[in-house]
C-alpha cells in the first residue's frame, strides 16, 4: 500500500488506511495473523531483499492498489507471479487496472466514512479468512496464474535465486525501468502538457507569486519558490531527483513569462 503522499492523499491518510486494514485482519478469530508492511523487519539490512523475501514468504498478502503507486504495483506483480494467497483492496476513486481487473477487489471509500468502513472491515476479514483457508485446504489453489494455464511457479530457493546479488540485480533492473517510465513523462514533448505535474507546477508558481506579491520574472532561481512548489505537488512522487524537479519548475516558469 502507499505510505507517502500520492493522488491527493497525505501520508497520514494512508496511515489511517493501514490501521483500518490491520484492525480488520486482526479481528479474524480463526487465525492469528501478525500484520506488517512488506518493508518491515526486526533486523537492519538491504530493504529490497527484505521486500522480496516478505512478499514471497507471507502467509497472505493484502495489497492496497489505491492511487496505483508504481512500487505497490510492482510488489503486487511479484506476489501474483509467486501465485500465493493475495487479497486486493482499493478505494472508490481508483480505477481498476487492466491486468488485475479479473481479480475481485474489496472496495472502501476514500473519505473513510465510518459506516462504510465498518462494512469494509467485515468484508475484508471474510475475504482474508476465506482466501487463506482455501490455500490451506487446496494445494492447487491459485490467486491468479492458473486462470491462464499451467505454470511452474518459481521459488526463492538456491537453485533459482542462488545469491543475494541475484535478488538485488533483479530489483535494480525493475526499479530502473520504473524510473525510465517516470523520466519519459517529463521529456520536452507535447505529451508533457498532458502530464498532471506540469499543470500543478504552473498553478503553484502563480499561487506563490500572488502570496508573495511579486512578479514571475523575479522568481527564477528562488529557493523559496522551489520549496513551495515541492510541498504543493509532492515532488518525490513525480521526480527522481531535486535537480530534475528544479529543471521542470524553471521550464514551467519560462512558459508563464513568455
Amino acid at each position: 500500500m502507499p505510505i507517502s503522499s500520492i493522488d491527493g492523499c497525505s501520508a497520514e491518510h494512508w496511515g489511517e488506511v493501514k490501521a483500518v486494514i490491520t484492525e480488520a485482519v486482526e479481528s479474524i478469530q480463526e487465525h492469528s495473523f501478525t500484520v506488517s508492511l512488506v518493508s518491515d523487519s526486526d533486523e537492519s539490512g538491504v530493504i529490497q531483499k527484505r521486500i522480496v523475501q516478505n512478499v514471497y514468504s507471507a502467509d497472505i498478502v493484502v495489497c492496497d492498489v489505491s492511487g496505483k503507486n508504481p512500487n505497490v504495483m510492482f510488489e503486487l506483480g511479484m506476489r501474483l507471479a509467486f501465485d500465493k494467497p493475495t487479497v486486493i483492496v482499493k478505494d472508490d476513486k481508483t480505477d481498476y487496472s487492466f491486468d488485475t481487473g479479473i481479480i475481485e477487489h474489496v472496495g472502501y471509500p476514500r473519505d473513510l466514512r465510518f459506516s462504510k468502513i465498518v462494512l469494509f472491515k467485515e468484508k475484508l476479514a471474510e475475504k482474508v479468512k476465506a482466501t487463506y483457508q482455501k490455500s490451506v485446504d487446496d494445494p492447487e489453489h491459485s490467486t491468479f496464474l492458473k486462470n491462464f494455464g499451467k505454470f511452474q511457479v518459481a521459488n526463492l530457493s538456491e537453485d533459482i535465486v542462488s545469491t543475494d546479488k541475484m535478488i538485488l540485480t533483479m530489483m535494480s533492473e525493475l526499479q530502473s525501468q520504473i524510473s525510465d517510465v517516470k523520466r519519459s513523462l517529463h521529456t520536452q514533448s507535447p505529451a508533457l502538457e498532458r502530464f498532471p505535474a506540469s499543470f500543478h507546477i504552473r498553478r503553484a508558481i502563480k499561487d506563490f507569486a500572488k502570496e508573495q506579491d511579486c512578479k514571475l520574472n523575479d522568481l527564477f532561481g528562488s529557493g523559496h519558490l522551489y520549496d513551495y512548489v515541492e510541498s504543493k505537488i509532492d515532488a518525490p512522487n513525480y521526480f527522481d531527483s531535486r535537480a530534475e524537479f528544479i529543471e521542470m519548475v524553471d521550464t514551467q516558469l519560462r512558459k508563464l513569462t513568455t
